[in-house]
């Protein structure tokens, strides 16, 4: 696990290369074992490996989200609050799944903050995303995982990286080291 967390990184330049099958329905099913307060699974997930579709998910955000347009799959991450009130706290756990078995399956990805953002003045990205994609009002949009294979190479993360200034013993301010 460690190895993967250190090789794990954004990547956001993809190869044309669709996923193979068995590799989406892995990711799928990793999703779906992400873990939930009190197992209550909130969230649910759209799949888009439609060029089109991803093209248009590319533009649901003013910035940090264009390069969604050359990957092979968005995967759109989203719940039902009225099911869970730590639905965003769920959603991320899911997309921090998604990331990690998309690394250990030699895929690379990177997170698209849904959320919060402006699609432009006028219109929020989760509202241009739920249009889009038909999904009821009652659902909230956390994030898109942008998932391919890596068309670009990154270092992976480094012993030196690891800040263990941030970790105490007991109490804040007493080092753990």
């Amino acid at each position: 696990m460690l190895d993967i967390l250190r090789r794990r990184r954004s990547i956001r330049k993809y190869r044309e290369d669709r996923i193979e099958p068995e590799k989406i329905e892995q990711l799928i099913k990793a999703a779906l074992l992400a873990p939930s307060s009190r197992n209550l699974k909130p969230w649910e997930f759209i799949v888009v490996d439609d060029r089109d579709l991803l093209k248009k998910l590319a533009e649901s955000k003013e910035h940090g989200s264009a390069f969604l347009k050359g990957a092979a799959l968005g995967i759109v991450v989203m719940a039902d609050p009225e099911k869970c009130d730590v639905w965003i706290e769920d959603t991320s756990i899911a997309s921090i799944i998604l990331h990690l078995m998309a690394e250990s399956m030699g895929l690379g990805s990177c997170w698209i903050q849904i959320r919060a953002r402006r699609h432009d003045a006028q219109q929020m990205a989760e509202d241009y995303i739920k249009d889009l994609l038909n999904i009821p009002d009652k659902y909230q949009v956390e994030s898109i995982i942008a998932v391919g294979y890596p068309a670009e190479q990154k270092s992976p993360h480094s012993e030196s990286e690891i800040q263990y200034s941030k970790v105490y013993l007991n109490a804040y301010g007493i080092s753990y080291q």
